[in-house]
């Protein structure tokens, strides 16, 4: 008797996870024509008023389309995709991860691999509390002083846990539009880690599937996180002290750096590319270098005459230059807000990242150059890290 294939043992696991409710959610990537503008698709369950459902989030270059499917239209929809217009898909449950992928030589191949034992989630809708990446009862969270042994915040903590789960979710969400696999063992860094909230979220993302680093320059904040992460099981999480800029990493998948403050921003981008990362995600602070150089169009003078308008301004500039420069390096870029400014007011987030179809290096160069030219900039620290003259 023959074997099934590759592609018809994951539409099994598939099909067996929507039949007994253990689907938390489906990737498809890495599409066949490389020219148009599908990159992927992200199936998961939601609760609708209809009952149980499968919710599709088309990803376009520029734009995202989400329908709703009962399992069975889903189904098809999944099977009628796989293989014709994605070559690879993750299916993930609370017991496994499978992938398929379409090998370089046109060979199709799945991997079952066994799922760190947590909680399914939920199917979120709308009268329904969303899914959290995070168990809040995680050790780390309540070693940390953030949550309460209930998973609960503690006092004056919410915020801070807000932001946590904020930044997972869009770490997440960033380096699925950057290709990554989650199964592979990825190498991670966070520059500038501090107490490293941040950073055990990264590990808790990934689970021990990655490598996970924090790089801190105080020496007490190394420990403590080193301690915490060995009390709390994170074995494939550790801290360093070093610099920004000054710490060798080793070659990186993914670079973070949040809050770093002024040209430490750009030394974490240009570590990062160094280090070959595929994904850079940088939340800049305290923007002070452009300010003596800038010389505001005649018709911005009279407004940027006052101080708050100005340092504004100076953000805005910095680092709208810092992302035209990134595209200028071959890389894509998206800048949005991370969190709102009831937590912080320096909320912007820059991620960059390796991709298909990479902008028009050429043209990027031009762009920079002549936003830098309309403010009179000469000079920009990460222009100089990566060798561009303005």
């Amino acid at each position: 008797m023959p074997q099934p294939s590759a592609r018809e043992r994951f539409l099994a696991a598939l099909h067996a996870a929507v039949r007994d409710g253990a689907l938390n959610k489906l990737t498809l990537g890495k599409p066949a024509d490389r020219d148009g503008s599908l990159l992927n698709v992200f199936v998961r369950p939601v609760t609708l008023k209809a009952g149980p459902h499968l919710s599709f989030v088309w990803r376009h270059r520029d734009h995202d389309i989400t329908k709703n499917h009962s399992a069975d239209e889903a189904l098809a929809e999944i099977e009628s995709l796989l293989g014709p217009t994605f070559l690879d898909a993750h299916l993930f449950t609370p017991l496994q991860t499978v992938q398929f992928e379409t090998r370089p030589n046109g060979r199709p191949h799945v991997k079952f691999q066994q799922a760190a034992a947590a909680p399914a989630p939920a199917p979120d809708g709308h009268d329904r509390a969303k899914t959290r990446l995070l168990d809040p009862r995680s050790p780390w969270l309540q070693a940390l002083g953030i949550t309460n042994e209930h998973g609960q915040p503690r006092a004056g903590q919410a915020p801070k846990f807000r932001q946590i789960q904020r930044f997972s979710e869009l770490l997440q969400h960033l380096a699925n539009e950057a290709g990554l696999d989650p199964a592979a063992p990825l190498r991670i860094a966070d520059m500038g880690s501090g107490k490293g909230y941040l950073t055990f979220a990264t590990a808790a993302l990934w689970s021990d599937s990655a490598t996970v680093q924090g790089i801190e320059s105080r020496a007490e904040l190394v420990d403590l996180c080193n301690r915490v992460a060995r009390d709390t099981g994170l074995a494939h999480l550790s801290f360093r002290a070093g610099r920004i800029g000054e710490t060798d990493t080793g070659p990186l998948d993914v670079l973070i750096a949040l809050h770093a403050c002024d040209t430490a921003t750009d030394d974490a981008l240009a570590a990062g590319l160094d280090a070959g990362a595929r994904l850079l995600v940088v939340a800049p602070c305290c923007q002070k270098e452009l300010r003596p150089q800038l010389t505001p169009p005649e018709v911005l003078a009279p407004a940027l005459r006052h101080g708050i308008f100005q340092e504004r301004h100076n953000e805005f500039i910095t680092d709208a230059l810092r992302a035209l420069l990134l595209e200028a390096a071959g890389l894509h870029t998206k800048v949005f807000e991370f969190i709102t400014t009831e937590h912080t007011a320096k909320n912007l987030m820059i991620a960059a990242w390796r991709g298909p179809h990479a902008p028009d290096r050429t043209a990027a160069l031009a762009r920079a150059r002549a936003f830098a030219a309309f403010y009179g900039i000469k000079t920009h620290h990460l222009a100089t890290r990566l060798g561009i003259e303005l």
